[in-house]
């Protein structure tokens, strides 16, 4: 093996370790958003006698999602967009999201019925109670959700890495001067 090959598979390696990680994280942060949504519908169901809760729904859409996401991130919005200010990537960033997440659930969906043998539209999944409004207010819950990851990323983006670590991780410095003029 020579020294330039054992370079490009500790880059792959290290490729690999890092969108291993960013997948962690998003799936991490998508399984806590949907199973949230599971026991929300949980509560209302039981309110009304009947019996709900599936957190394998939660489970598997999250590994769906992230992937979709990590697949959508190839299309780099932030970077198309860097000439647009960073409140208005984060808020398209969102809405495409959003709606990619909304059209992936009903394509799994439509899938998973038609293959049980039900008709197309007998298999659309019933967002928020059915119907155009339901439709919006869960699109609007997971664009609102998802805004704070957004934000994160884009400020992460802007003071590096490191730097957003080190502003989280570490300690604030204490000065002896604090409060005075």
């Amino acid at each position: 093996m020579d020294h330039s090959s054992g370079k490009r598979s500790a880059s792959r390696m290290e490729w690999l370790k890092k969108e291993l990680q960013r997948g962690l994280i998003l799936f991490l942060y998508l399984f806590t958003l949907l199973f949230l949504f599971v026991l929300n519908e949980d509560i209302a169901t039981r309110q009304m006698g009947e019996r709900f809760f599936f957190s394998g729904f939660a489970l598997i859409n999250a590994l769906i999602l992230t992937k979709v996401m990590m697949a959508a991130e190839h299309i780099d919005l932030a970077h198309r967009l860097s000439t647009w200010r960073r409140i208005w990537v984060i808020l398209v960033e969102a809405i495409f999201c959003t709606v990619l997440f909304v059209v992936v659930h009903a394509l799994e969906r439509s899938v998973i019925g038609l293959i049980h043998g039900e008709t197309l539209s007998g298999s659309m999944p019933s967002f928020g109670g059915g119907g155009v409004l339901g439709l919006f207010i869960v699109s609007l819950i997971f664009f609102v959700s998802l805004l704070p990851f957004f934000t994160f990323k884009n400020v992460a983006r802007a003071v590096g890495p490191d730097r957003i670590l080190a502003i989280l991780f570490n300690r604030p410095e204490t000065s002896k001067h604090r409060g005075s003029a």
